[in-house]
């Protein structure tokens, strides 16, 4: 998706702060959709940083950009104004596998691999033996309660099982940061808290954060620091600040 801005680029001109360990930081940041008329802001001079281990719910209603901000944090959106930058992560997470482990709003399994198969592919394109692979996706999912499910295709899963295994696929790779959009918005109240339980315990071992938009608000109190979006602003910080 293009804009009709020209590109910022995504990391600041100037050398990063060796003392800055913020793992991701937003400075003025726009994001803008089409152009014209037609152009859609999806996110408005937006500042905000994630600490190690910070625990960050995202709140706001739909459209409220959201999305745009935990993809912009992931650098997998480049803003058409102000600068994201990754001093904590060594720059640019793109390309480095095992910096941020992404969980989308849709799970986005390749239908023609089984569940393992899904979990540990991005695990060798980052260098780890298929064995070593494989072994790492079995633990996720059976950390996420789906190890049965291990040699299934997803056309065989429901959409909760298929968003659990999305799950189980970010944290096979052990990120430093976990970024995940409305990760329980396919789940029933149980199953949305078994999978808050291990995201939040998955981060504690790995010393990771985490980022979580949700719209709800049992989902959201489970996390210590609120983030309130609304027309594309962050409208509230709670909690700590550095």
């Amino acid at each position: 998706m293009t804009s009709g801005h020209s590109p910022v680029s995504a990391t600041p001109d100037t050398p990063p702060d060796p003392s800055d360990q913020a793992l991701a930081r937003c400075t003025g940041v726009a994001r803008t959709f089409g152009f014209g008329v037609a152009s859609v802001v999806a996110v408005h001079d937006l500042s905000c940083a994630v600490w190690p281990e910070a625990r960050i719910a995202v709140t706001g209603p739909s459209g409220s950009g959201k999305s745009t901000l935990l993809h912009l944090i992931a650098g997998l959106e480049i803003p058409t104004g102000g600068t994201v930058d990754w001093p904590g992560l060594g720059g640019l997470p793109q390309g480095r596998p095992g910096l941020i482990g992404m969980i989308f709003q849709g799970p986005s399994l390749i239908p023609t691999l089984n569940v393992t198969e899904n979990v540990a592919l991005p695990l060798q394109f980052a260098g780890i033996s298929a064995a070593a692979a494989s072994e790492r996706a079995a633990r996720a999912l059976d950390q996420l309660g789906i190890a049965e499910m291990a040699a299934k295709l997803p056309e065989e899963l429901s959409g909760g099982q298929a968003q659990r295994v999305a799950v189980a696929r970010a944290l096979a790779s052990r990120p430093r940061l976990i970024l995940a959009d409305e990760p329980t918005g396919q789940l029933d109240h149980e199953a949305a808290d078994h999978v808050i339980s291990v995201l939040l315990r998955a981060a504690d071992e790995l010393g990771a954060a985490v980022v979580v938009s949700t719209h709800d608000p049992k989902i959201a109190a489970r996390l210590p620091e609120r983030w309130t979006m609304s027309d594309g602003e962050l409208t509230q910080q709670n909690g700590s600040a550095r």
